[in-house]
């Protein structure tokens, strides 16, 4: 009987490992995300003088790529149904090559855009399909650490391409940034190949017995595997009906589907990928050299994911609502003492000090509540039945507004000035900042269940998760 009990663990070990080992893989496609959005901040000055693009022309070859993430993040709902996650991600793998070679090789600004739009629809594909395949592949408990580092990976690969550009930056081998990136993509479809379909994508197409298969797999033994398939048909028969059903019924979902909307939007208006991609544009322009720039860039890199790593281990310590207001609280001082310091015109060492020492503080501030925070709660706000169409409305949300201000940063910077960008800036950061106090509940500790009957009864968004005051008994939703 012992003997049995230990080779009933190492099974379910085995399990969890094949499962860590099919989710790395998925995860493979957060590090393209990331190294592909990371990229073009240093290698966009030096393709600029070499196809002879004006600032224009640089503000469509960046914001190109959020512009085919958006569509891809709509395309690949369709396109994860009849093909699976696993084909989703296979998809998005050669886009990537597609683009990456469009890219390197562009002998003009349009072939350029052209291979930015190809990376961003591959973006939008990866961003919808891994995080999904990662969560039905792996376990409960392994499952938040899991789509966690997933977080974490996007902003290791945006490290990965900043470092890659500092190092390639004293030749101005723009070329060579955006080219070496089809070895990680070669590595990565490869990848998609050797993963299994998702137990949950092929119960929900009738392939019982290969779900079944999947499950054994990465569950370690088939009274699991079984007592797993059977919660998954459950859940798929209390799916039935659609998202645009419960929004024109409930008016609770409409009020979580515009507080989600509104998180992804704002997270974008925040400030971080502008200062990202543009940052050593806008480091040059203040009287640092070009390879000064770049490496103060990858700096800004490397405290995104640092705090990145931080929020994972405090979320669910400290709760997304603090996080949030402390993180908005952070961003906003920070922006506005740059204005500050922009506006003063003062020179010298010193004041370069401040101004790596501001955008740090920005960078921080942003990854530990900004950056992670809208993404988790967009997630369990949402009732189970809306949940597909709440994520893909905010996700393209956040995409068009990362589109919107990537295309028109430079111009609105010639506009109203340096110091004036930063400091509306600061001002759309104080504005997440209400919104997070006064409508943003906090759901630590809550189960989605519990929200959603939340949501469903008509309770005021702040009132979802953990009760702000004594909150009535659950009534039933008035339409």
């Amino acid at each position: 009987m012992k003997h049995d009990d230990l080779s009933y663990q190492d099974n379910v070990q085995q399990g969890r490992r094949n499962a860590f080992l099919f989710a790395g893989a998925a995860g493979l496609a957060g590090l393209m995300f990331g190294l592909d959005t990371g990229v073009i901040a240093g290698a966009l000055k030096f393709m600029g003088i070499d196809l002879g693009a004006n600032e224009r022309a640089q503000e469509w070859i960046v914001s190109s790529l959020m512009l085919g993430a958006a569509g891809g993040s709509l395309l690949a709902i369709p396109v994860s149904h009849y093909r699976g996650r696993r084909g989703a991600m296979f998809y998005a793998g050669l886009l990537f090559l597609l683009g990456t070679a469009l890219c390197s090789l562009a002998p003009s600004i349009p072939v350029m855009i052209a291979g930015r739009v190809c990376l961003g629809i591959g973006v939008g594909f990866a961003s919808f399909s891994a995080p999904l395949y990662i969560a039905e592949i792996t376990e409960k408990s392994q499952r938040g650490t899991m789509i966690s580092l997933y977080q974490l990976v996007i902003t290791a690969g945006m490290l990965l391409a900043l470092l890659s550009d500092s190092l390639l930056s004293y030749g101005g081998h723009w070329r060579w940034m955006l080219g070496i990136l089809a070895v990680p993509t070669v590595f990565f479809i490869l990848a998609t190949t050797q993963v299994p379909y998702s137990p949950r994508w092929l119960a929900m197409h009738g392939r019982r017995r290969e779900a079944r298969g999947v499950l054994q797999k990465v569950r370690g033994s088939r009274e699991r595997a079984n007592n797993e398939l059977d919660r998954i048909e459950q859940n798929l028969r209390k799916t039935e009906g659609n998202g645009f059903e419960l929004l024109k019924t409930s008016a609770g979902f409409r009020k979580t589907l515009a507080l989600g909307m509104t998180l992804q939007m704002f997270q974008q208006l925040a400030g971080i990928n502008i200062l990202l991609y543009y940052a050593p544009h806008l480091l040059e322009h203040l009287g640092f050299s070009a390879q000064a720039a770049v490496w103060c860039t990858t700096l800004l890199g490397l405290a995104n994911m640092v705090a990145t790593g931080a929020a994972i281990m405090l979320i669910d310590r400290w709760g997304r609502r603090p996080l949030l207001l402390v993180s908005t609280l952070m961003a906003s001082f920070s922006l506005c003492a740059f204005g500050f310091v922009l506006f003063a015109h003062v020179g010298g060492s010193m004041v370069s000090i401040a101004i790596i020492a501001l955008l740090v503080l920005f960078t921080l501030g942003y990854a530990l509540g900004e950056g992670p925070v809208p993404w988790t709660m967009c997630t369990e706000i949402q009732p189970l039945q809306g949940r597909g169409l709440a994520i893909a409305c905010s996700t393209f949300a956040n995409w068009m507004t990362n589109w919107l201000i990537s295309n028109v940063f430079l111009s609105v910077m010639s506009l109203i000035g340096d110091y004036g960008i930063f400091w509306l800036l600061a001002g759309f950061n104080a504005v997440f900042f209400l919104i997070g106090y006064f409508l943003v509940p906090e759901t630590r500790g809550c189960s989605l269940e519990e929200i959603e009957q939340r949501v469903k009864a008509g309770y005021p968004l702040r009132e979802i998760g953990q009760p702000v005051r004594r909150s009535p008994p659950i009534q039933p939703e008035r339409k």
